[in-house]
C-alpha cells in the first residue's frame, strides 16, 4: 500500500536556521532553540517537541489597566521548550522583521509573535489631531530580535519622506522610528456631507523619515489605534 501526490513534497517542512521563519505565507515556523517567544494567544496550530504556553494575558497588571482604559493591545502567550512552534491567525498573510535596537509603531490587531527580547507596551500617539477622536494608542515594539505581523492581503511600505502620506486610519498596520504622525479631517464639502459623508473623514497622516505599512483592507477589529 502506497500514498501518491505532491501534498508531502511540495507542503514539506520548511528548513531555516532563524529562529522566525515563514513556512508559508500564512504559517510561520518559530525555532524554540533560541529562547522564549510571545505570541497571540490562541495562535498555535502545531509543535513538534516539548513545548508549553503561559497566558500572560495583556502583558501584567499595568498594562491591563491600558488596555481597559484605551482599548489597545493584545493577549500574549509565552511560549517555551524546545522543538518547533507554527503559529498562525485565522490564515492571514504574515510578515516578519528582525529589529536590531529600533523602534515600530503597531496596531495591536496585527501583532503575530515576536521574540521575548523586544520589550513591548501601549503607548499614546502624540498627534495634533488625536483629540478629536478621542485619542489615538498603538503599541510599541522595542529592542533587538524577531517580530512577526499579520496583514489581510499583500501590504505596501510607503516612503513618507518622498511625499506627503495620508492613509485610512483602519488600514494602517505600523511605522517605524523617525515617522510622525496628525489627523487630518476630510470632510468632502458641504454637499458630499448632504449626501453622507464618504466614510473617509479621518485619516492618517505622516511625515518626516521612515516607513509606513498599509494593508489592502480596513481591520474588522476595532481597537484605540483604529478606531
Amino acid at each position: 500500500m502506497a500514498i501518491h501526490g505532491s501534498l508531502f513534497s511540495d507542503f514539506a517542512e520548511t528548513e531555516s536556521n532563524d529562529q522566525f521563519a515563514l513556512q508559508n505565507k500564512k504559517l510561520l515556523k518559530i525555532n524554540m532553540g533560541y529562547g522564549p517567544v510571545l505570541a497571540k494567544t490562541g495562535s498555535m496550530v502545531a509543535y513538534q517537541g516539548d513545548v508549553r504556553f503561559e497566558n500572560k494575558g495583556s502583558g501584567g497588571l499595568g498594562k491591563m489597566f491600558k488596555q481597559a482604559a484605551t482599548g489597545e493591545g493584545v493577549r500574549m502567550m509565552t511560549c517555551t521548550g524546545q522543538g518547533e512552534l507554527f503559529v498562525a491567525d485565522m490564515a492571514a498573510e504574515i510578515q516578519v522583521m528582525y529589529l536590531e535596537n529600533d523602534m515600530i509603531s503597531v496596531s495591536g490587531a496585527n501583532i503575530l509573535a515576536f521574540s521575548s527580547s523586544i520589550e513591548w507596551d501601549i503607548h499614546r500617539v502624540q498627534a495634533r489631531g488625536a483629540a478629536m477622536t478621542g485619542g489615538l494608542y498603538n503599541v510599541s515594539l522595542r529592542g533587538t530580535g524577531f517580530v512577526a505581523l499579520t496583514t489581510k492581503g499583500d501590504p505596501v511600505a510607503l516612503q513618507v519622506a518622498q511625499a506627503p502620506t495620508f492613509c485610512d486610519a483602519q488600514a494602517v498596520v505600523m511605522w517605524t522610528a523617525g515617522v510622525s504622525m496628525d489627523i487630518k479631517l476630510d470632510t468632502g464639502g458641504a454637499m458630499s456631507m448632504l449626501r453622507g459623508g464618504t466614510g473617509e473623514t479621518f485619516q492618517m497622516a505622516f511625515g518626516g523619515q521612515g516607513l509606513v505599512v498599509v494593508q489592502p483592507a480596513e481591520s474588522v477589529t476595532q481597537t484605540g489605534a483604529q478606531g
